[in-house]
């Protein structure tokens, strides 16, 4: 399945940096300087981390003042400052002004981008059931045993406020198996909280619930999909990858030690 696209425009980097916050839905957002800024207090780095709309720090622009200017509004709300910044160039000052402020590069992560119509061949069996509102039989994936429970917890949160997102599971013999979401929004569908109870790992369970999230966006008429894996997670990118998904970009969070 082929797995080369074309580059991603401005346009559509503001639309799918947009998209992953309308998908975890932080309490709040603020807009500083071709930058979104959102406020969480949860485990979920994407909700309370700044991300920048564009891959170009502007030229000549103070990026040590803006990043002051950032972490001013993050002590406002109580929190640390972090960043979700693209290894790209275009953001090199971003990088440097960051590093001499103490943060250190992150968690690797890749924001890969696919056609909604091959993620739907992600299986050839029962695609998972879809809901428009989370249930039992999704939560109970992310809350059993296996996952950090607080982690859990917050991301169940997180995904069931978002007005944007559909919820799909698998349930085998009574037992949720296997969860996921997709949230709808900018014109992109987008990937989000794939989980696979232990038990249930190596047979396919993702796949369908791959599957399943694709019919609901291609009913709303969504032909592009993206999603976010970190970079060493090699058993989820080998299933993105068969099923045509490409890498257009890779992340770090930025953030100062703890302690």
């Amino acid at each position: 399945m082929p797995n080369h696209h074309s580059p991603l425009c401005d346009r559509d980097i503001e639309t799918l940096e947009r998209a992953t916050l309308d998908a975890v839905a932080p309490p709040a957002v603020e807009a500083i300087d071709g930058w979104l800024l959102p406020f969480d207090a949860s485990t979920i780095g994407r909700a309370k981390s700044a991300v920048p709309l564009r891959h170009q720090h502007p030229p000549g622009a103070d990026a040590t003042a803006m990043l002051c200017t950032m972490e001013a509004r993050y002590a406002a709300h109580g929190l640390p400052a972090a960043f979700r910044v693209a290894d790209v160039p275009g953001m090199a000052a971003v990088h440097a002004a960051l590093a001499r402020r103490g943060y250190q590069a992150q968690q690797p992560t890749l924001v890969q981008t696919g056609a909604t119509l091959h993620l739907r061949h992600a299986c050839r069996g029962t695609p998972a059931q879809v809901s428009n509102t989370p249930h039992t039989a999704w939560s109970g994936v992310y809350l059993a045993e296996g996952f950090d429970p607080v982690d859990g917890a917050y991301r169940v949160q997180a995904l069931s406020r978002s007005p944007h997102v559909v919820y799909a599971s698998v349930v085998e013999a009574g037992l949720p198996v296997a969860a996921g979401t997709a949230a709808f929004s900018q014109g992109w569908a987008s990937v989000h909280g794939m989980r696979t109870v232990q038990s249930g790992r190596g047979q396919g369970l993702a796949g369908r619930v791959l599957a399943g999230l694709a019919d609901a966006a291609l009913a709303r008429g969504l032909d592009r999909v993206f999603l976010q894996v970190e970079e060493g997670n090699t058993a989820a990118l080998a299933l993105y990858q068969r099923v045509g998904f490409a890498t257009a970009w890779r992340y770090h969070y930025w953030r100062r030690p703890q302690g």
